[in-house]
């Protein structure tokens, strides 16, 4: 899912130093009910390529990635 195991991964990356560039359209995740409240597979999903992008990765879609491979 988008908010954890991708956001875990590109986070550590990007603390180990790499150049991470997250697809946009290569995840996803569900939407989610707790005891915080609700959030919806798309704001989520949203909410967390913004934060990514703000400091840790390179936000692409999978066919920029693609053109930019070249």
């Amino acid at each position: 899912m988008t908010q954890m195991c991708c956001d875990t991964t590109a986070r550590q990356a990007a603390h180990l130093g790499f150049s991470v560039e997250f697809l946009s359209d290569a995840t996803g995740t569900l939407t989610f009910t707790n005891n915080a409240g609700v959030a919806t597979d798309e704001e989520l999903h949203r909410a967390t390529l913004v934060a990514q992008d703000g400091f840790l990765s390179k936000i692409l879609s999978t066919s920029e990635w693609i053109n930019h491979l070249g």
